[in-house]
């Protein structure tokens, strides 16, 4: 009974992650909150904070999770998991994951699973591991999309095939995109996202400014739905212009270099947007070394502990933070439902959504507590 995280590393399920998992809780316990039932609705920027920051913090992560009614049909069951690359953001989806399988197996069922990425984004690697997990017997595989337009036809052949295949965490090939996978579990308000985290910004610069983008991964559906919104929002309004849009491939230190670009080419830059995890953490730490914190507004998404500690301290503006552990519990629920032969419907939704909440600085301090155990 075995799962994988890495190439190199094989664990038995039950021990993966769990100190983690156990510190997270005990933190969320000691601040006396309880956490909510994922959400239907990408939270509005709070462009007034709320008086109680650490409830907007637990809104925006939930690890109070337990199993719903549904019953299995099995006792075992085998799951392949693959996402874009290995980063702390998949390591949070791997605790809702756990969580949800320590819960079946205190029923007595028994989740077997291998959860796998390369160091580095790369379809035709996604596409080599969907391949070899088709040869393996997993009743169902499941991937977070690293490009729609190669994936696609790679999921319709193994759905031919007989194979169980669904998507989940943060990237989604839809029925629109002409995928036949079963269902998702994941964000899918991405768009809605970059537009909330865009919106933000614009306010902060009063609707009047020149600002750089940083994206993420070419073709991956989350990255550039969300600086689609970014490019609708700032085209609202006159006087917000985009001054350069780049690439850093879920890198901080690209991101960094490409934010050093921006700035040695636009010295009236006056924000910066970012639609990764790492992008704000590579855009913060060049802003830092030019010594432009007063003068650059940085939004961004998620939850890296940097990131965090910068939004603390005032030098990135707002994070958009996406329930990660709901995405890896919930995914693992649906997989059974798919095992067990159900299609989407009645027992569970074609696409199962996870809630993003925008949180600002006053909200960075309970985060870091309930996520990472800093206390001031």
């Amino acid at each position: 009974m075995t799962h994988r995280r890495t190439e190199q590393k094989k664990w038995k399920h039950r021990i993966f992650n769990l100190t983690a998992l156990a510190a997270a809780l005990s933190s969320l316990w000691l601040t006396g909150c309880i956490g909510q039932t994922a959400g239907q609705e990408t939270q509005a920027p709070l462009h007034k904070q709320d008086d109680d920051s650490t409830n907007t913090a637990v809104r925006a992560v939930d690890f109070d999770r337990t199993l719903d009614e549904y019953k299995p049909l099995k006792n075992t069951y085998n799951f392949y998991f693959t996402y874009k690359t290995i980063h702390p953001w998949w390591d949070a989806v791997a605790l809702g994951i756990e969580d949800a399988a320590r819960q079946y197996e205190n029923m007595g069922i028994i989740i077997e699973y291998e959860y796998l990425a390369p160091k580095d984004v790369s379809p035709e690697d996604q596409t080599r591991r969907l391949l070899d997990a088709s040869a393996r017997n997993f009743d169902v595989i499941g991937v977070d999309v690293a490009d729609v337009d190669i994936m696609t036809p790679v999921i319709n052949k193994l759905m031919e095939d007989g194979h169980k295949i669904m998507t989940f965490s943060s990237s989604d090939a839809d029925r629109e995109d002409g995928c036949r996978r079963i269902a998702y579990v994941g964000n899918t308000h991405n768009y809605e996202d970059g537009a909330a985290l865009t919106e933000s910004l614009c306010q902060k610069l009063g609707h009047s400014g020149k600002v750089a983008v940083l994206v993420g991964t070419k073709g991956a559906p989350c990255h550039e739905e969300r600086a689609q919104g970014v490019r609708d929002v700032i085209a609202k309004y006159p006087n917000m212009e985009i001054a350069e849009i780049g690439y850093d491939e879920d890198s901080a230190d690209n991101a960094c270099i490409l934010t050093r670009e921006f700035l040695a080419q636009h010295e009236d830059l006056a924000g910066i947007i970012c639609c990764n995890m790492s992008n704000p953490v590579g855009a913060a730490r060049a802003v830092i070394e030019a010594g432009k914190e007063d003068q650059i507004v940085i939004v961004g998404m998620d939850h890296d502990q940097e990131a965090l500690e910068y939004l603390q301290n005032g030098i990135i503006y707002a994070l958009g933070v996406q329930d990660c552990y709901s995405i890896g519990f919930d995914t693992v629920q649906v997989a059974v439902r798919i095992a067990d032969g159900h299609s989407p419907g009645e027992i569970y939704p074609e696409k199962t959504e996870e809630r993003t909440t925008i949180i600002y600085q006053e909200s960075a301090s309970s985060m870091l507590r309930m996520l990472y155990g800093v206390i001031d």
